[in-house]
């Protein structure tokens, strides 16, 4: 079957039938969003496992130092909770740095975090360029921006994915808001939403990497703490991105992830014969 974009196929069993099975077949997905969309996810990983190996050196977020150990990071605190109330970790033998030994390269390792790191944000800005040149190749980039409705669409995806488990368990009806785009509100949204967001990480990177030659850029964010703020939790916007995500992605069906990876998008329906 020759694939061509926005093409219609119709299968050949029922061709005579009043009623037909229409295959539409539709170019998604670029080849260059494909291939950036997938590399994301162990740059990423990368750019995290080393920024915390940083953040261990000088964490963002500090208390008074306890009198006793002298503690004064809030990360340490909660490895120390984890360790005192989770079975089997009673015995851990460095409680304050057990979030750094298993959420990053391991503690005491800033140098080579930071080399690690750079790599990874080099290859994450590379990665980034290559996106955007998809998008404008493919046109990919007109699906992606926000339109006036898109708030009020959006509340009702959200209502549709949180009732959606309950009515396949109670086996009732759920039907899915209408959708004549590309992607529904909701999606489009938080796909807009993390492009701006890898922009803002980007140069917040660049602010406290060079906070006096480019004093503007950290003056731009609140100055260099406030950078390593904006920093730290842009980050973690991109992890509280991608469990909904995954969940929605399984939620919306298997041609959505297929299209991903094949950049086509195949739909069944069935039409009327004539139509």
């Amino acid at each position: 079957m020759k694939r061509a974009s926005h093409s219609e196929v119709t299968s050949a069993e029922g061709a005579d039938s009043p009623s037909q099975a229409t295959q539409l077949v539709i170019r998604k997905h670029h080849v260059l969003v494909r291939w950036t969309h997938w590399l994301n996810i162990p740059l990423l990983i990368g750019l995290i496992l080393s920024g915390m190996s940083i953040y261990w050196a000088s964490p963002v977020y500090q208390h008074k130092p306890d009198p006793v150990s002298g503690n004064f990071d809030y990360l340490a605190d909660i490895g120390i909770w984890l360790c005192a109330h989770l079975p089997g970790l009673s015995h851990y033998s460095d409680p304050p740095n057990w979030i750094y030994n298993h959420l990053s390269l391991g503690h005491g390792m800033l140098s080579e975090a930071l080399r690690l790191h750079w790599l990874f944000a080099y290859l994450f800005m590379l990665n980034g360029v290559l996106y955007l040149v998809g998008l404008a190749l493919g046109g990919g980039y007109r699906a992606l921006l926000p339109r006036l409705t898109d708030l009020r669409d959006s509340l009702l995806m959200m209502r549709y994915y949180a009732g959606l488990f309950f009515a396949k368990v109670a086996r009732r009806v759920w039907p899915h808001p209408e959708v004549t785009t590309k992607y529904n509100a909701l999606q489009r949204l938080s796909y807009f939403a993390m492009p701006v967001a890898g922009t803002f990480s980007v140069l917040t990177g660049w602010a406290i990497h060079k906070p006096m030659q480019l004093s503007w850029l950290a003056a731009l964010f609140g100055g260099y703490d406030a950078a390593r703020v904006w920093h730290f939790w842009l980050i973690a916007l991109f992890l509280l991105f991608v469990v909904p995500h995954v969940i929605l992605v399984f939620a919306d069906g298997w041609d959505t992830l297929r299209s991903m990876v094949t950049g086509w998008s195949k739909r069944t329906r069935g039409t009327s014969h004539g139509k």
